[in-house]
């Protein structure tokens, strides 16, 4: 993975967390995995598509997703219910759009999916031949891994996500 993806991600992290959550964010030593991730007990999964593609993985214990939930709505959860999930995976969706921008500012044109929310602790996430960057994110509500396996799209290879149709008067049409 090229490392000047890297910085776009953790700087709209520490932004988005002490803005959304009012934490003070430290980071952790960067590793390199070529394996494939366990998750943790709540993982945010983001694909990238565009001239930077791959995939963003934000993963946490059920405690750190429900600490940040209750500071940034101001009530306490107990559960990790359907809106606890909901501000876990919105959080995650403002990181990556935030980082986006930075790396459109930069020359690198993507676009974000909805977030997808995986429960549950051991589930095994291949990123194939993507190596991921893990960058561990320290904060005083708890500990959060962000795994980053991006790369340049390659010059000429297609980078919509568009697909196209043809219309019915195209279409080979069988009359019985």
């Amino acid at each position: 993975m090229n490392v000047k993806f890297l910085n776009p991600f953790v700087e709209a992290a520490a932004e988005v967390l002490e803005k959304e959550v009012a934490v003070t964010v430290k980071r952790g030593n960067l590793t390199m995995q070529a394996t494939a991730m366990t998750t943790d007990e709540v993982t945010v999964l983001i694909n990238l598509v565009g001239q930077v593609q791959g995939v963003v993985l934000y993963c946490m214990p059920f405690s750190t997703g429900l600490n940040m939930v209750s500071q940034m709505m101001g009530q306490k959860f107990t559960e990790f219910d359907t809106l606890a999930q909901s501000g876990v995976s919105e959080l995650g969706n403002v990181i990556t759009g935030r980082a986006t921008i930075k790396l459109s500012r930069a020359g690198y044109q993507s676009n974000i999916s909805p977030p997808t929310m995986i429960i549950g602790q051991g589930i095994q996430i291949s990123t194939l031949d993507f190596s991921r960057i893990v960058v561990p994110i320290q904060t005083e509500l708890g500990n959060m891994t962000v795994h980053l396996a991006l790369r340049e799209t390659p010059p000429g290879m297609h980078i919509g996500n568009n697909v196209e149709l043809t219309s019915p008067k195209d279409a080979h049409q069988v009359e019985g």
